[in-house]
Parts: C-alpha cells; sequence; structure tokens
C-alpha cells in the first residue's frame, strides 16, 4: 500500500478542489466523451446518456473556464462550434481511469463479502 504523505493546508485546499472540479456530476462523463471522439454537442449529447441540454451547456462552459475543453467557433452559416479536450483535459481523464480498477475491485470484493 502506498504511503499518505503530509499534506500541508495549500495541498489539501488544491487537492479538495481539484477532486470536487473531476467528481461533479456529469464532468468525468463529459470529459469521457471526448475522449471517446466527441467534437460536436449533439455528439456529446449522444454519448452522456441522462444528461439535459442545459446541464451539458453549463458543464461545458466550465470545462472550458478550467482549461480542461476548448470551444472553437467556426464562422459558417451556420455557425459551427466544437469542442475538444485540452492536454490538461486529456491528463486528468487519464489521471482518473485507475479509479475504474479500483471500483471494479472494490465490487469484487464487496460481491465476496469482504470487508478489507
Amino acid at each position: 500500500m502506498a504511503e499518505i504523505v503530509h499534506i500541508d493546508e495549500e495541498e489539501c485546499r488544491r487537492f479538495q478542489a481539484s477532486a470536487e472540479l473531476a467528481g461533479r456530476k456529469w464532468n468525468a462523463a463529459i470529459l469521457l466523451a471526448g475522449v471517446r471522439g466527441a467534437r460536436r454537442f449533439s455528439e456529446y449529447h449522444a454519448l452522456i446518456d441522462g444528461i439535459s441540454d442545459r446541464l451539458l451547456s453549463a458543464r461545458l462552459k466550465e470545462l472550458e473556464q478550467e482549461g480542461l475543453v476548448v470551444r472553437d467557433v467556426q464562422p459558417t452559416t451556420p455557425v459551427t462550434i466544437s469542442y475538444e479536450l485540452t492536454e490538461s483535459g486529456r491528463r486528468l481523464i487519464s489521471l482518473l481511469h485507475p479509479l475504474v480498477n479500483w471500483s471494479r475491485h472494490h465490487d469484487e470484493r464487496a460481491a465476496a463479502g469482504v470487508s478489507r
């Protein structure tokens, strides 16, 4: 098991803010949709089951402000808007991937009745 090192107050706040951003409902799903190839709003919507248009729009805007997604507006008729993950967004989703392995292991242990 990895040793947990001391985290000072500033690092603790940074960790909390990062965990809350990544864990905010729909954010991980949006980043994953981007990794899976979504570029247009409709593609994101199709890949994320259950998200409303309003909430997808708000989350994309938030992720853009955080530097995880870049929005590209092409002045065509009609206007074409696309979204792409930034390097930071791709890095975040790669850092979250070990949670999938943890979750699988946790679920298997829970199903087997193992509490530790």
